[in-house]
């Protein structure tokens, strides 16, 4: 059912080719159907998934640590103040260790480099469950669930206001590689990585689709069958928070940027949400929201990741 990718590493989007991201696509709405029909196997019986959290979380804890038990293996928390990281061992050398304990890993990390070194000296996949570049998780789950509600993903057209963080590389990453048209707004200043724009051009240039960066978020929610938002300030900009609110303010999903949108649009966050500001209250909660449809698919998506890296 799933595609073989064992032993490789998912720390971005690019990291899939286009034909298995679709399989895992395809390999999640198998596994969904299944869970809901009481038919799911146990695949990874005896397996053992271990989790380093640099940063804490919900949903990307939670959906791990239940996809590994529903699989029928075991998933192992791995907080900073559990290992010895905090207390100086490198990255190089935790990775050498715990991959000879268990059969993945997955790292939650503030630093892109960090999921890098792990890959570099671990014997089994890693998987990037967060860094400060990308979230490829996150957008597995996305993808999923337009395409549940959508019922097709190349020829639709994305819209991403907000922040040009992590999530909105992997976004644009993901969007391009199935041929959707991506559209970014941000205010100057906070653009997303010049990088990650190429990389996502280039991938858009293979689908037949399309990459634009503007600084009016009406212009990129204009037409748009999907708009998606993060919140302002992420974990470690805390103290940046009133700043950003100030800056970003033109930038909030509501019902005015939605009517700029078509009259289906999708709307979407990857949560947590801070209601009132980068969204408001009718529209994460209003009849046009999947935010909570997206946060079940991690569930899903990250088992059928787990199937095809072990």
């Amino acid at each position: 059912m799933s595609v073989r990718m064992k032993g490789r590493h998912l720390l971005a989007m690019k990291d899939l080719t286009s034909e298995e991201l679709r399989q895992v696509l395809d390999t999640a709405k198998a596994m969904k159907l299944e869970h809901y029909s009481g038919r799911a196997g146990r695949p990874l019986a005896g397996k053992v998934l271990g989790m380093i959290f640099q940063k804490p979380s919900t949903r990307t804890r939670v959906s791990f640590e239940a996809g590994m038990a529903q699989l029928g293996g075991t998933a192992i928390f791995l907080s900073s103040n559990d290992i010895q990281l905090k207390r100086g061992e490198t990255v190089s050398d935790t990775a050498h260790v715990l991959s000879r304990y268990c059969d993945c890993l997955m790292a939650r990390v503030f630093a892109h480099q960090d999921v890098v070194d792990l890959a570099q000296n671990s014997r089994v996949s890693v998987i990037n469950g967060l860094s400060d570049f990308e979230h490829p998780c996150q957008i597995l789950a996305d993808l999923q669930t337009i395409l549940e509600k959508k019922g097709t993903l190349a020829g639709l057209k994305l819209a991403y206001v907000g922040d040009g963080n992590n999530v909105c590389h992997s976004l644009m990453a993901g969007a391009a590689m199935v041929g959707m048209d991506v559209a970014v707004g941000t205010p100057k200043g906070y653009e997303p990585k010049p990088d990650a724009v190429d990389c996502a051009k280039a991938l858009a240039k293979s689908s037949g689709s399309s990459v634009m960066i503007t600084t009016d978020p009406a212009r990129a929610a204009r037409g748009a069958d999907v708009i998606y938002t993060d919140v302002w300030a992420s974990m470690g900009q805390e103290s940046e928070h009133d700043a950003r609110v100030k800056i970003f303010h033109r930038y909030q999903i509501n019902a005015a940027l939605m009517k700029k949108c078509k009259p289906d649009v999708l709307v979407m966050h990857c949560l947590p949400a801070h209601r009132g500001e980068e969204i408001s209250e009718e529209a994460i909660d209003g009849p046009n929201s999947v935010v909570f449809d997206q946060a079940e698919n991690r569930l899903h998506a990250q088992k059928a990741l787990l199937v095809s890296l072990m």
